[in-house]
């Protein structure tokens, strides 16, 4: 019997096993269950580099009238495969005006309200650790990503409305680093949450006015005017082995940019399972080695009802991209918000 065996022996056992199975076999032994969340079975994953991508979700539940963080789990029955999300009673409420980035193993949440602590969530252990608040603003966030371990805030200073400033923190250090000033020329309130970061630098869509795709380089202090990428009207994507991709609901493809040289593609392959799809609403998440696109269905502008999930696996072939589907299934249906999808390594 494995429980028989020494702790530094299951631990190493555990390490090899995928942490989709950790929450069946924490129900062997309040034992196993200790184990499967200690930081020694987590050090010992990462030392072999077994490491796998988690998914959370920022979901509204109308029924508790707050955001409550929600995991990707498999369900714990025989013969079924598919995932659920499942939320983290252990956590408090989410902030509603904060911004969620994932840190290696941890989730930051940072939020504008000058009296909100940030803190980050070990996704090892789903606690909450609390860290020192954003310096003199900013008042409004609009802009937050992760570049080399470094979150990158933009927002309006909360004591001079006119200014906009760029706050670093570093995850390493844990602390603040000096502001940087954004150029007169940039208009912040034309910003969104279309961000993603590509080769340490930041790409930034404006969604509501222009529509012009930026580039933010933080060793130079310098942001270009990207016109290529500029030509699509990109929304909640992500980054895959140095490419943008994301679901484009116009014209039912899912589309790829490559920074490098400058060009868009439309991911090939897909041609029979998009028609099906075809809802107004998803989010792109990079699962590792794959893409998790999630579908939301939604009978007004703000309940939505169901959230489907495609896990896309992506090769290149001579000059080409093809995506494989390689399962879809819905993963949540509730009354409920969307706000949020990231992945977590752990």
């Amino acid at each position: 019997m494995i429980t028989s065996l020494p702790d530094d022996i299951i631990v190493d056992i555990l390490a090899h096993v995928s942490r989709w199975d950790y929450p069946t076999l924490s129900l062997v032994s309040k034992h196993f269950r200790s184990l499967v969340s200690s930081s020694e079975l987590y050090a010992r994953r990462s030392l072999l580099g077994y490491t796998e991508a988690c998914i959370y979700s920022v979901l509204f539940n109308y029924d508790t009238g707050r955001f409550h963080l929600y995991v990707l789990r498999r369900r714990l029955k025989r013969n079924n495969n598919s995932c659920y999300f499942v939320l983290i009673g252990s956590l408090p409420p989410m902030p509603s005006n904060a911004s969620f980035v994932s840190v290696g193993s941890k989730i930051y949440v940072l939020s504008g309200n000058s009296r909100s602590i940030p803190y980050n969530i070990d996704c090892r252990s789903h606690i909450l650790q609390p860290h020192s608040k954003i310096p003199h603003g900013p008042e409004a966030i609009k802009i937050v990503d992760v570049i080399d371990k470094k979150i990158y805030v933009m927002g309006k200073c909360d004591h001079d409305d006119a200014k906009k400033v760029m706050l670093v923190f570093n995850t390493e250090t844990q602390r603040w680093e000096p502001e940087m000033t954004t150029k007169p020329s940039l208009e912040l309130r034309r910003f969104w949450f279309e961000r993603v970061v590509i080769a340490d630098k930041m790409y930034v869509r404006d969604y509501h006015y222009s529509q012009e795709s930026f580039v933010y380089e933080p060793k130079e202090d310098k942001w270009e005017l990207d016109e290529m990428l500029n030509s699509n009207k990109w929304y909640r994507g992500c980054v895959l082995d140095d490419l943008l991709y994301y679901y484009d609901p116009f014209e039912n493809k899912l589309r790829a940019y490559d920074p490098k040289h400058r060009c868009w593609k439309v991911v090939k392959g897909l041609e029979e399972f998009l028609p099906h799809v075809a809802f107004p609403w998803s989010d792109t998440v990079n699962n590792g080695w794959k893409l998790a696109v999630f579908f939301i269905t939604c009978e007004n502008w703000a309940i939505r009802r169901e959230i489907w999930c495609a896990e896309i696996s992506i090769e290149r072939r001579q000059g080409e991209i093809w995506g494989k589907v390689e399962s879809y299934d819905v993963v949540f249906n509730w009354n409920f918000r969307y706000k949020k999808t990231l992945a977590v390594m752990v």
